[in-house]
């Protein structure tokens, strides 16, 4: 699943919220039921292994000058919830990309 979102903060905020806000992430994914772990692949790309459901899902977060890039490996097995957690991962993600 990949998701791009478009923003007006350039990447170096973006990189500072996530860092600020990582530990909210496990909150996007339907009923509490997921446990996240991120680290920095480089400067602008933050690696996400999601434990949910007896299943784990790699991801990544890219951030760019205008728009941040989540792509997420859900899956066959949580393909179920896949509309959920884009609806989800779309509606926080805006919500943390905005201009304050």
């Amino acid at each position: 699943m990949r998701v791009t979102l478009p923003h007006e903060i350039g990447r170096d905020e973006v990189k500072r919220r996530l860092n600020e806000h990582a530990h909210e992430i496990a909150d996007y994914f339907p009923g509490g039921l997921a446990n996240v772990s991120t680290d920095w692949a480089d400067d602008y790309t933050m690696h996400l292994n999601i434990a949910v459901v007896g299943q784990s899902v790699d991801g990544a977060i890219e951030a760019y000058d205008d728009h941040v890039v989540i792509d997420i490996d859900v899956p066959r097995a949580l393909s179920f919830l896949r509309g959920t957690i884009e609806s989800s991962l779309k509606k926080e993600a805006s919500r943390l990309l905005e201009k304050k």
